[in-house]
């Protein structure tokens, strides 16, 4: 199974970055993994995975239980032109209770089980027969004497009379099993029918031959008796003559366990086909699948928190985590991997990663490893930043050898230009949501170029701001405007306790206040919000 790895939601440069590395170094290793976003990226990131000429990892929604992980049974299919008997011997030999009808491409047309084939020996209609000659050859044992293959559909006839009585009645449509009755062979032929079945393996004449030639009539011959014969004629009938084609419960591999579970209880199936969009059969579930499901196996990269990581996290298996932030509410049922340390960026860690396992980077990989560095350090602006990320980041550029001013000033740019985004887009371009000793709290950050752009919008964002801290319940709703240049940010806020913005930034409580030196979240914001909730406690 492909092991997921991503960052939280709404996914800034360090965390995609670290997500692709992640992936390339575990693959590197012999492992199967997957570098994924959960979200859209955002302008800088989308710059440097253009600039190292890396695709966009793939989107994922959730991480919920879907039929695809579930060790489900594997059964070949067969072919509706299959005779009943060879469906039956197949089912014995591999212990199988339901049997898919496929077509060329594999795609499912119907079911058979075992009470199908069944109920078609008690109560099937014993003198129809529609099969393939092939078939009948196959399954008695039997040579053909006369004829070529071809689908033969008629009425079964045992002959065990006199000739004369049966001669009027034979017709084009008769099916006739006989033993060594020279008589009824020849009237049968002269007759046309379609299809005569010589049994005990008698020899026949060659002017029976001859004349069955001559007249086109197929003959068949088979080393078991007349009454065995007749007891299987009727299973060589093509498995589709009785499998069920409509109203079969049958379900998608990407549908999520919690959709089936409720189809499969009302319904009481033994096995529920399993089939991808085209409808291609790909196996069968039942309720012991279910009821022992297979898990998702992720590895999160810069966050260790359920709010901040993808829907369904919980019925995932969480195999390692790589993060730089304070520990979350994220826990396991067993030890895993765990690996935070208090550095400035994610894909310093990872880089450190590289060379304790001595794993070579490539300038794709090393390009935005350094990227992400200098995204989440602001390029070394951040109070975040530790000589680790600064040596990381000269490393890197020796594989580069790239202008870090002229690539970091370009990368900013581009990322931090809200032209053409909404109120809500900024808002949520890097939010988070935390529960700090009991409090929610909602803290949205942007860094921008371009504070004069939002400040021609600042009652939209302060309306919005107050909208979103109603819908949410949060008791201190936080948009963060980080200018780069100025090394500070600008606050949009609305709390449930009007005196805690000056309490926890040491400023005036009004919209569009600056704080000087406050440009980290994770550093700077977070902790100073937890003091002041300590503080009015």
């Amino acid at each position: 199974m492909t092991t997921l790895v991503f960052g939280h939601r709404n996914p800034d440069t360090d965390s995609v970055a670290a997500a692709v590395a992640l992936s390339y170094l575990k693959n590197n290793l012999g492992f199967k993994t997957l570098p994924c976003i959960l979200g859209n990226i955002n302008k800088e990131s989308q710059y440097v995975l253009d600039y190292f000429g890396l695709p966009v990892p793939q989107i994922i929604h959730n991480v919920k239980s879907q039929v695809r992980d579930l060790d489900y049974d594997v059964v070949t299919g067969i072919r509706p032109d299959s005779s009943i008997l060879s469906a039956y011997k197949l089912m014995e030999q591999d212990n199988l209770r339901t049997l898919p009808i496929v077509d060329e491409e594999q795609r499912l047309l119907g079911i058979v089980t075992m009470k199908d084939i069944a109920m078609e020996l008690v109560k099937g209609d014993f003198y129809k027969l529609k099969t393939s000659i092939s078939n009948i050859v196959k399954d008695l044992d039997g040579k053909l004497l006369v004829g070529e293959d071809f689908t033969v559909e008629g009425r079964i006839s045992v002959i065990a009379y006199y000739y004369k009585t049966v001669q009027d009645s034979l017709g084009q449509d008769d099916i006739i099993i006989v033993g060594d009755r020279y008589d009824i062979i020849e009237c049968a032929i002269r007759s046309r029918v379609k299809l005569i079945i010589l049994t005990s393996g008698q020899e026949l004449p060659p002017k029976y031959i001859d004349l069955a030639k001559l007249q086109k009539v197929p003959i068949i011959s088979v080393s078991l008796d007349t009454y065995t014969t007749a007891k299987l004629i009727n299973q060589c009938n093509y498995v589709s003559f009785i499998m069920k084609s409509k109203g079969i419960v049958k379900f998608n591999h990407n549908q999520y366990l919690d959709e089936i579970k409720e189809v499969m209880i009302s319904t009481n199936f033994r096995n529920y086909p399993v089939v991808a969009e085209d409808n291609t059969f790909l196996g069968f579930i039942n309720k012991q699948h279910v009821l022992s499901p297979g898990k998702k196996k992720v590895i999160l990269v810069d966050h260790n928190e359920y709010g901040q990581s993808a829907e369904g996290l919980n019925e995932a298996e969480i195999v390692e985590i790589i993060d730089h932030h304070k520990l979350g509410d994220i826990s396991t049922a067993v030890p895993i991997s765990f690996r935070n340390m208090p550095v400035g960026s994610t894909c310093t860690i990872i880089h450190q990663m590289f060379k304790e396992l001595n794993i070579d980077l490539s300038k794709e990989i090393a390009g935005i490893l350094l990227a992400g560095i200098i995204s989440d350090t602001l390029f070394f602006k951040s109070p975040t930043t530790t000589q680790m990320d600064r040596q990381a980041v000269d490393e890197l550029n020796l594989v580069l050898n790239l202008n870090l001013d002229n690539f970091a000033m370009q990368m900013f740019k581009v990322g931090t230009s809200l032209e053409g985004n909404s109120i809500e887009e900024i808002f949520y371009k890097d939010f988070k949501q935390f529960d700090l000793e009991g409090y929610k709290v909602g803290i949205g950050q942007v860094f921008t170029l371009d504070i004069e752009d939002v400040f021609n919008r600042k009652e939209q964002f302060i309306e919005f701001v107050h909208k979103t801290h109603e819908n949410k319940g949060y008791f201190l709703t936080l948009l963060v405007i980080t200018d780069i240049l100025k090394e500070g940010s600008y606050l949009i806020f609305r709390c449930e306790n009007n005196s805690f913005i000056s309490v926890a930034f040491n400023v005036e409580p009004t919209q569009g206040i600056f704080v000087p030196g406050i440009v980290s979240r994770k550093k700077q914001v977070v902790p100073q919000i937890l003091d002041a909730i300590n503080i009015i406690k």
